[in-house]
């Protein structure tokens, strides 16, 4: 029988392995940007939720490349997740040569790095906030090499080819997707 995914089990399993709040932060981001996407397309929301809160599961207990994401897949694998879940977290991350063919790996690629992006936007804003954040204000702090140095620019614009987007217009879908967890996200600021 094929295991029901839902948010509440996913929230579970990344809280058990993932203290620290940016971190927690992160995943809510992507998956508000994820499953506003899905939402979008038309696809399961819950389920696309479900791999958007896990992608980096894991990343706190062992944040190398030898084993992040390979252990949370393992970790995964062994609860019974579907196979598609754990091939799409495989793929956001570029060093296990996993390829992004389908529409939710590069929906994730393309709402990871951006999350945090967009997070890091709205946290220099005045407001530090997210209400009052547009896309190009974005475009403009990717120029900024030192703004989120860790952040690759390449990666942001890759992801929204991926998805067929103006990067633009990803990025204001994010800022959008994003928005509707304003406090649970700790963005709304002081607005």
């Amino acid at each position: 029988m094929a295991m029901t995914l839902n948010r509440n089990d996913a929230w579970q399993l990344l809280t058990e392995f993932t203290k620290s709040d940016s971190l927690l932060k992160h995943a809510m981001g992507v998956e508000a940007a994820v499953r506003g996407y899905a939402r979008t397309f038309g696809e399961d929301e819950e389920a696309w939720s479900v791999v958007a809160l896990l992608h980096d599961f894991d990343y706190e207990r062992w944040p190398s490349l030898d084993d992040h994401p390979y252990r949370g897949s393992e970790i995964l694998r062994e609860k019974g997740y579907p196979e598609w879940v754990m091939r799409a977290i495989l793929s956001h991350a570029d060093h296990t040569g996993v390829p992004r063919e389908s529409r939710l790996e590069k929906t994730l690629f393309a709402c990871d790095e951006l999350a945090g992006f967009v997070t890091a936007a709205s946290l220099v804003r005045p407001s530090k906030s997210i209400l009052d954040l547009e896309a190009k204000s974005v475009v403009k702090r990717m120029k900024d090499k030192a703004f989120a140095r860790a952040v690759k620019r390449e990666d942001l614009r890759a992801g929204a080819e991926l998805l067929g987007l103006p990067l633009e217009e990803h990025i204001a879908n994010v800022i959008a997707f994003m928005r509707e967890r304003a406090d649970a996200l700790g963005l709304r600021g002081t607005l």
